[in-house]
């Protein structure tokens, strides 16, 4: 299979990274040039990846083809292009809807709206997808676990979170400062941070099927450390302020 991404961020990096150490029947990886620093990178990693100018030679060679652009690039250049009917069309764009990706695409492909995270290029974490589709569910699930969802609405839920990464490193950065200030080695206070977090993540994971209120109540002791964390935050709204921001966000989603 022939492959081929239109826009060469972070997520693009992210995503080809995974590709590279899976067991998928990849043949070729076609990129954009527009992030020389990105593409460049990519291709000294293997001689299945070319880095090509020009989009619609991208879209020419490829059977799948990742939209991998920021939302206001996409609105300006996708149009532009000819797709197939015969191929796959995946695009990570979180604001253009599918009603908008099939006026866009003009042909009847496959088309698919996926919401890859940075964990992926260590073939870690969700991917939810929309529509569900056999194949495409079988491409992330060699680059993390797959979540199908059959309403678009539904995937706006999902998108929703997935702006809350940022948040989540903002929360270690401030933990790992906290430290620092106090005298502990930065490569010390980062690695605790890090590895604490993986841990706690890693435990939630096992006892998923619990309810994660569970996981809370079993975490504190009277009159404790957690207790006291807990009681706190929650006096001071920081739990209804990350509501209240996916509410916003997801708010904006539907604007679209």
């Amino acid at each position: 299979m022939k492959i081929g991404f239109i826009g060469t961020g972070q997520i693009t990096k992210a995503v080809v990274t995974g590709i590279l150490s899976a067991r998928l029947k990849v043949n070729k990886i076609y990129l954009s040039a527009r992030n020389k620093k990105i593409s460049k990178f990519l291709k000294s990693k293997s001689k299945k990846i070319s880095i090509i100018k020009n989009n619609q030679e991208i879209i020419n060679k490829s059977n799948w083809i990742f939209l991998a652009v920021t939302p206001k690039v996409g609105q300006k250049i996708l149009h532009k292009y000819h797709y197939k009917s015969n191929q796959t069309i995946i695009s990570f764009i979180s604001t253009i809807k599918m009603k908008q990706l099939k006026k866009i695409v003009k042909v009847k492909a496959i088309i698919v709206r996926a919401i890859p995270l940075p964990p992926i290029s260590l073939r870690k974490g969700p991917v939810p997808i929309f529509p569900p589709n056999k194949k495409v569910k079988n491409f992330f699930n060699q680059l993390g676990t797959t979540v199908e969802i059959k309403k678009e609405n539904s995937s706006l839920n999902f998108w929703s979170t997935s702006g809350m990464m940022a948040p989540f490193y903002e929360l270690l950065n401030c933990m790992s400062t906290w430290l620092i200030k106090r005298g502990i080695k930065k490569d010390d206070a980062q690695k605790y941070i890090t590895s604490l977090f993986v841990a706690l993540s890693q435990d939630a994971v096992i006892k998923s099927k619990k309810d994660l209120k569970y996981l809370v109540k079993e975490s504190q002791t009277p009159r404790g450390l957690n207790e006291q964390g807990v009681k706190e935050l929650k006096k001071a709204g920081i739990y209804r302020s990350v509501e209240k921001t996916l509410n916003s966000i997801l708010k904006r989603l539907n604007k679209v």
